[in-house]
Order: C-alpha cells, then structure tokens, then sequence
C-alpha cells in the first residue's frame, strides 16, 4: 500500500473497478449469441457455463469455463500490480464477482460468479487454491446425484483452502474473508435457483434436467 492516502483511496478505487469490469465482460453471452442462443432466456437464465453447458453445448461452455477463470485470476493479478496484497485483494475478488452479477454490458444480468471466485483464489493462493478448487470440482462431479451437492463442494474446498493456508502459515486473515465471500456466493446462487424454479415450475426443471442426463441441450419455455 501505498504511504498517500489519497493516492491509495484512488489506487483502491481503480483496481476495484478493474476488477468490475473484468468480472462484467459477458463471455457466456457473446458465446451463446454466436450459436444462436440468448444464454438469458433459457434454462437456469444465468450467464453462466453450466446453463451454457445445458443448453448450447460442450466445447461453448468449455470456453466459458477458462474465461469466467481467467476473469478472477486477472482482476487479482491486476490489483497486485497497484501494489496491493493481503486482505486488500478482497477489494478485488469482491469487485470481480459483483461485475459478474451485474455486468454493465448486459443490463445488469450475469452468472453466479463461483468461476470468477475460483479464478480469484487460484490467483490469491497458488498453490492452496489449485489444491482447494481441485477438491471442490470432484466433489461437484462426484457427488452431481447428492443434494446439496453445490454446498458440500463449497465446504470441502474451502476447508483444504483454510488447512493449507494455516499449515503453510499463510494469510489466515485473507482466507476467512475468502469465506464470507464464497459464502455470500453460494447463497445467492442457491437462493436463485430455488426461487427459478418456484417460478417455472418442476416439471419443466425435470425435463432440463432429463436433457442433461441423455446429453441433449434442453431449453424452458
């Protein structure tokens, strides 16, 4: 950090909408647009690479997957650059995951933003991230026919973060607010599909659903 307070107010304020901006950039859209699909007007309406794994394919939700990465790891690198480290990155990751929530370029429409979290962490903790996000993906894969399968990778993942961060005696400091944050996004993505599908009801969630499992792509009205 930087000795001028007023400097840092304004290195803290630009890395901050750095990091906005890159969470903003609507990947998952651009993505699906060019295969003929509006990411927001079919299945869970995230901008997101799972919905765009259900519903537009593969290899587009591939690329939204390293790019929505890419987006976190970048908007931390970024705010290292302005010279800031510790629990000053925050700013960072925090900022990244509410331009993914709502991007400018989409009329404040977005994803859930747990890619841009993980890219952020990687980004944050090398070594300890890669480990953490690891654990949390086969959790995820594994346990796909398990309820709360979202919240036990979350959980898994963060606990390694926290064991390895201590055991290596890294910034403890920085980890828990990693939490409240991961916590925070898994709320709200959890939130947000319980409210979809209240809406649309379950019978048009279980033919997505259904399309998923035979690996076609699968649409709601």
């Amino acid at each position: 950090m930087v000795s001028d307070p007023m400097l840092g107010f304004l290195n803290i304020a630009l890395a901050g909408l750095c990091a906005y901006f890159f969470g903003a950039l609507p990947l998952a859209d651009h993505v699906s647009r060019r295969n003929g699909v509006d990411i927001f007007s079919v299945g869970t309406g995230l901008a997101g690479a799972s919905n765009v794994r259900r519903c537009v394919g593969k290899v587009p939700a591939l690329l939204v997957c390293f790019g929505d990465f890419g987006k976190g790891a970048l908007a931390i690198i970024i705010s290292q650059f302005f010279g800031f480290d510790g629990v000053w990155l925050l700013v960072a990751a925090v900022a990244v995951v509410l331009g993914h929530w709502k991007s400018v370029f989409t009329k404040f429409r977005g994803g859930d933003g747990q890619l841009a979290l993980g890219g952020a962490i990687v980004a944050m903790f090398p070594t300890e991230g890669m480990v953490s996000v690891a654990v949390a993906v086969i959790i995820a894969l594994g346990g796909q026919k398990l309820p709360y399968s979202s919240l036990l990778s979350v959980v898994f993942g963060y606990g390694t973060l926290v064991t390895l961060v201590m055991i290596n005696g890294g910034d403890t400091a920085q980890a828990f607010g990693v939490g409240i944050l991961s916590g925070v996004v898994l709320s709200r993505a959890l939130l947000g599909h319980r409210r979809r599908n209240s809406l649309s009801g379950s019978s048009e969630w279980e033919n997505l659903e259904s399309n998923e499992a035979t690996g076609r792509p699968g649409t709601l009205p």
